[in-house]
């Protein structure tokens, strides 16, 4: 029937917007790896800021869950902090 033909489209409406969330955060995630491999202090910083809010939206939104919203963020600021101590103090 036409209902079930609606529910389709609108699934597939659903699916779209997620995806381009999920598209934006793992491009979000990828330029803070990239700036902690290419060693860029303010890129870092600026990445790790941009992360975070595309995976606390993405959380918010329900496209992905908060608990793994929450690892992901928790995880990058550890490399991040990690890699800025390591900067100010070059010993090696």
């Amino acid at each position: 029937s036409s209902i079930c033909i609606e529910a389709g489209a609108a699934g597939e409406e659903k699916e779209t917007a997620k995806r381009g969330i999920l598209s934006a955060v793992r491009t979000a995630v990828k330029r803070v790896q990239t700036a902690l491999s290419e060693k860029n202090q303010d890129q870092v910083q600026s990445a790790l800021k941009e992360a975070t809010s595309s995976l606390d939206g993405a959380a918010s939104k329900g496209v992905i869950p908060k608990a793994r919203a929450s690892r992901k963020i928790s995880r990058l600021a550890a490399r991040v902090n990690k890699f800025l101590s390591s900067a100010a103090s070059p010993s090696a």
